[in-house]
């Protein structure tokens, strides 16, 4: 499915404060019963919208505390189940995107193949404005101008892999630009993934914090207070809080 809007807008704009006042939501049905598949949207694209509002993209669980999340944490398998269960090749593109204090582009557990590229993101967030949760991969985020006032950094890379995120202007209002990072224990949730392979170069970033760098990998690397919430698993964030990201790639990137 192909949503092509010509300029025109979605989402209730101001109104939509809410954690559950999504200008747009794209989510998976639960499994039917005597079934373990979740039914998926995959193949959709938004073009050429004014989104007023946050943007929502889910499988099992909303975030990492989801509960049908947290059940699959506990066992092998968790990375492959999520990432199943999640939307998939989600394109959005030519948008202009504005936040009215919560997250503005948000990825669920397991999600795979998202794209937002050629867009603005402007507005206001308490967090960042890009949230790619625990499991989530193969994400593209390219071509995009970020001037959006945050409360952190602009795009967290939570235990997500092989994203690229390539060709963007940040306008950084003293954040910094991209954490990567593995929360650790938060609900109960083991986190299996580590923050590895993901691409971050041919970014321009401009008005970085002194103490913020433009990028930072394993940012956390266990100070949590949550990081003991998930123990008594032989895997994971069970056994290791730190974020154990490896072979990423963050140059070259340039700072104005």
């Amino acid at each position: 499915m192909t949503i092509a809007c010509d300029g025109a807008s979605i989402g209730p704009g101001e109104a939509g404060r809410g954690l559950l006042d999504f200008a747009v939501e794209i989510r998976s049905k639960p499994p039917a019963p005597g079934s373990s598949r979740w039914d998926r949207p995959t193949d959709v694209a938004i073009r050429g919208c004014a989104i007023l509002g946050h943007v929502r993209v889910w499988g099992m669980g909303m975030n990492g505390q989801g509960p049908a999340v947290r059940e699959s944490s506990h066992s092998l398998g968790h990375t492959e189940r999520a990432q199943a269960a999640a939307p998939a090749r989600i394109h959005i593109v030519d948008a202009t995107i504005t936040a009215f204090g919560r997250i503005p582009i948000y990825l669920g557990p397991g999600v795979t193949g998202f794209v937002l590229r050629d867009s603005r993101i402007t507005g206001t967030s308490s967090a960042t404005a890009v949230y790619l949760d625990a499991e989530s991969a193969d994400n593209v985020i390219a071509g995009n101008d970020f001037d959006i006032r945050t409360g952190r950094e602009v795009i967290a890379v939570d235990g997500s892999a092989r994203n690229r995120i390539t060709g963007n202007r940040f306008a950084l209002h003293g954040e910094g630009a991209v954490r990567l990072y593995r929360n650790c224990g938060e609900g109960g949730t083991v986190r299996h993934q580590t923050p590895s392979d993901n691409v971050i170069t041919g970014n321009i970033f401009s008005g970085a914090g002194y103490f913020a760098p433009p990028v930072e990998v394993n940012s956390r690397n266990g100070w949590d207070i949550h990081c003991w919430d998930d123990s008594g698993y032989p895997f994971g964030s069970s056994i290791d809080n730190r974020d154990n990201g490896t072979g990423n790639v963050v140059e070259p990137n340039r700072t104005e």
